[in-house]
Formats: structure tokens, C-alpha cells, sequence
């Protein structure tokens, strides 16, 4: 008795892809990402201390790009971590 025949890969591709997020700073029309911002920083920042990737954050490619120069310059002057302790 031949295997029951499974679903062909590209059906698989399309069902595993979940819903994408929209970007909380374009859907808030907030003002420009602020590096003094501490409280909505830490939203995009992992335990360990990384910077989350555009995948997961839901943020696009511009805003995730501002997100980062501003996470970077807050590590510098010591607002955030750059490890988790």
C-alpha cells in the first residue's frame, strides 16, 4: 500500500505564513524615533540585549533602520545596555 500522498511544498509555504505586522510608528504617525526614548526602545530590544529583526518587531524598513541608529546611540551614552546581565 503505497504512503498517503502529503501536500505539495509550495501549499506548505503558503499556509505556515502568518499574518504580517503593521508598523507601530506608521500606524501611530508618531514623531521622528527619539534615542532618549528609553520606555519605547526597550520594546524592540531582546533580553539578551539584541535588537530585534524587522521579521519579528513588525516594523518597515525605514522605520527599522531609524530603530537601530537610535538604539545604537542610546547604547553609547548609556540609556540601554549593550548586554543583558
Amino acid at each position: 500500500m503505497p504512503p498517503p500522498k502529503s501536500k505539495s511544498k509550495s501549499a506548505a509555504k503558503k499556509e505556515r505564513r502568518p499574518k504580517r505586522k503593521v508598523c507601530t510608528f506608521c500606524a501611530d504617525r508618531l514623531e521622528p524615533i527619539d534615542y532618549k526614548d528609553q520606555t519605547r526602545l526597550r520594546k524592540y530590544i531582546s533580553e539578551r540585549g539584541k535588537i530585534l529583526p524587522r521579521r519579528i518587531s513588525g516594523n518597515c524598513a525605514s522605520h527599522q533602520r531609524a530603530l537601530t541608529v537610535a538604539v545604537k546611540r542610546a547604547r553609547v551614552i548609556a540609556i540601554l545596555p549593550f548586554v543583558a546581565q
